[in-house]
């Protein structure tokens, strides 16, 4: 069984950058220019952050005319933000802190061109995100954290290397799309650039009034993943301060398999390879960082895509706007630990993803009218992302093929994020990789409770 988990190792790297261009990309034609409102769902605390991806490209066809790539994808660009109009705005606060999107003149989207000397096999395995990477994401000189005000709502960074191949390093606001409503949009993107014309298929769909909140608002639940809680424990000292490193798993769907089975061993309930993987992943990481005390309340909180939830009446296809509900399950240290089996752990995580209706998104809703969270929480909390469902590789054929890998670069800015990501676009048989944040002296510990090498576990 050990084989089936396989700790995956970063190569440490320095990737010179040269920055050629910075190239403002308005919309190819005339666009309305009226303000946007969003949605509570859109400008929640969680949201307003920028979301950034890096997709590796290689290709012997542009050694000679690498500027073509730049080319190419700026003409696209401009002609898809005509209907994706809204990403060549920018962000303000209006009354109560409430942020809507408006329009002006040198708006648009950025794409910067840069070069590097380094060849793409020098980056090593490419199927791992690595922070090393992130010299291929633009940011600006200074730029604050968590700046997103009048801020342009997309940035492209297009490095080309030695060989002929290339990166795109994108970073959108996620306040304007979620992860399937930036997969809607690369997806028009590429499909643009590879045939030189305008597609977009769903057609988009802005329509954030769809979720506005009732008045007045009715919060129905009591809505503990946004609560804060006294930071009692020694958990958020032991990764901030420890300065933790991104460390990645690869997990065989073999293992997927056994932890599903270990997780419905009782025959209680009937569970998704999630639930038990994200148990698992929760316990194990718990484990291994000694959290104290043992009475300490723990969270585990995890996006849940609602778009199958509306049924009364159901979103349009093409909206690509915010449709998630954090779901959030908790418990102690002591029971987290020493619970008898992964089935008590895992029904706790499929109770909090069952939870999530149509009526606790619009309670959600109501509950961020009414209160308005101003910080992000952190207080005992592990937050895993799943990137598995989402048509990163699909999506994303700009002409030159599907990329060798795409997705993350570093999730050490925020050590108390779980990444679950697809193995690379080739790979059928299903298996993923699981990045975490980890200080040193936990690894080893990690590592053996993760793949059940660890007897007390």
């Amino acid at each position: 069984m050990a084989s089936w988990v396989k700790e995956l190792h970063l190569p440490n790297l320095h990737i010179p950058i040269t920055v050629d261009r910075i190239l403002p990309v308005a919309p190819s034609k005339p666009i309305p220019s009226n303000t946007l409102y969003l949605s509570n769902l859109d400008d929640i605390i969680g949201a307003r952050v920028f979301t950034p991806t890096v997709y590796f490209y290689q290709t012997k066809d542009l050694n000679s005319n690498q500027d073509l790539v730049v080319k190419i994808l700026r003409d696209a660009l401009a002609k898809v933000l005509v209907p994706y109009y809204p990403f060549s705005g920018r962000l303000r606060e209006v009354e109560n802190g409430k942020l809507e999107v408006f329009f002006g003149p040198n708006q648009g989207a950025l794409i910067v061109q840069a070069r590097t000397k380094m060849a793409l096999d020098e980056l090593g395995d490419l199927a791992v995100p690595n922070p090393a990477w992130l010299p291929l994401i633009y940011r600006f000189p200074n730029e604050e954290s968590y700046k997103i005000l009048d801020m342009p709502l997309l940035i492209a960074q297009v490095t080309l290397f030695r060989c002929g191949g290339f990166s795109l390093g994108l970073r959108l606001c996620h306040c304007i799309c979620d992860g399937f409503g930036a997969m809607q949009f690369v997806g028009a993107w590429a499909a643009t650039a590879k045939t030189g014309t305008l597609i977009t298929n769903p057609k988009p769909c802005w329509d954030r009034e769809f979720f506005k909140p009732r008045k007045p608002p009715v919060v129905k639940y009591p809505h503990v993943e946004f609560m804060p809680i006294d930071e009692g424990s020694n958990l958020t000292m032991s990764l901030w301060e420890a300065k933790p490193v991104q460390k990645c798993y690869q997990i065989s769907r073999e293992f997927q398999i056994k932890l599903k089975t270990l997780a419905q061993s009782d025959n209680s309930f009937i569970c998704t390879t999630f639930d038990a993987m994200a148990a698992h992943v929760w316990r194990s990481w718990v484990k291994a960082l000694d959290v104290q005390p043992p009475n300490y309340q723990l969270r585990l909180t995890f996006s849940v895509n609602a778009r199958p939830k509306l049924k009364n009446p159901a979103l349009e296809q093409g909206f690509y706007g915010n449709v998630v509900c954090v779901a959030c399950a908790m418990t102690t240290v002591h029971n987290l630990i020493n619970a008898a089996g992964l089935a008590d752990i895992t029904r706790l995580v499929r109770e909090a993803r069952l939870s999530i209706s149509e009526e606790y998104l619009r309670s959600t809703v109501d509950y961020v009218e009414r209160n308005r969270p101003r910080r992000l929480e952190f207080g005992g909390k592990l937050t895993i992302t799943q990137w598995t469902r989402f048509s990163i590789y699909e999506s994303a054929d700009f002409g030159w093929g599907r990329p060798i890998y795409a997705g993350p670069v570093d999730i050490t800015p925020t050590p108390q994020v779980c990444v679950f990501l697809p193995q690379g676009d080739t790979d059928p048989s299903g298996t993923i990789v699981v990045c975490i944040c980890l200080p040193d002296y936990a690894i080893t510990r990690f590592t053996e409770i993760l793949s059940l090498k660890d007897t007390s576990h």
